[in-house]
């Protein structure tokens, strides 16, 4: 790939940086729930919160738009899982107020999908 304004680099991202943070608010609040949750609901959440940087990474680093594409959709995908599973966790009562971690992720997938609709315009 040439370098200058066409390098695609996962780390000029600002929803790859917010997802960062995420993963870090999700590894936080997952220290608390109960240990039985270790490998259940608390692992499902972090896995989750993981593959959307991960898949923007690894998108960003493919040779085609195409594929950047394909993967930015994978990351999706991991964010609306992310999102049930918080809600899941809200209802088991391990986590009490969602509504801001909740708008976090809205508010990505929002920048995610402006994110796709640009690539798709570009030739």
């Amino acid at each position: 790939m040439k370098e200058g304004k066409d390098m695609r680099t996962h780390r000029n991202l600002d929803i790859w940086r917010e997802g960062i943070d995420l993963v870090t608010k999700i590894y936080k609040i997952t220290r608390d729930f109960p240990k039985e949750e270790m490998y259940g609901l608390s692992s499902q959440m972090r896995r989750a919160a993981i593959s959307f940087p991960s898949n923007i990474a690894e998108g960003a680093a493919r040779n085609s738009k195409a594929e950047y594409i394909r993967f930015i959709y994978i990351a999706l995908g991991s964010l609306s899982e992310l999102e049930t599973q918080v809600i899941i966790a809200k209802n088991l009562g391990y986590i009490s107020v969602i509504d801001d971690l909740l708008g976090k992720i809205e508010t990505i997938g929002k920048k995610t999908h402006s994110l796709i609709k640009y690539l798709k315009g570009r030739s």
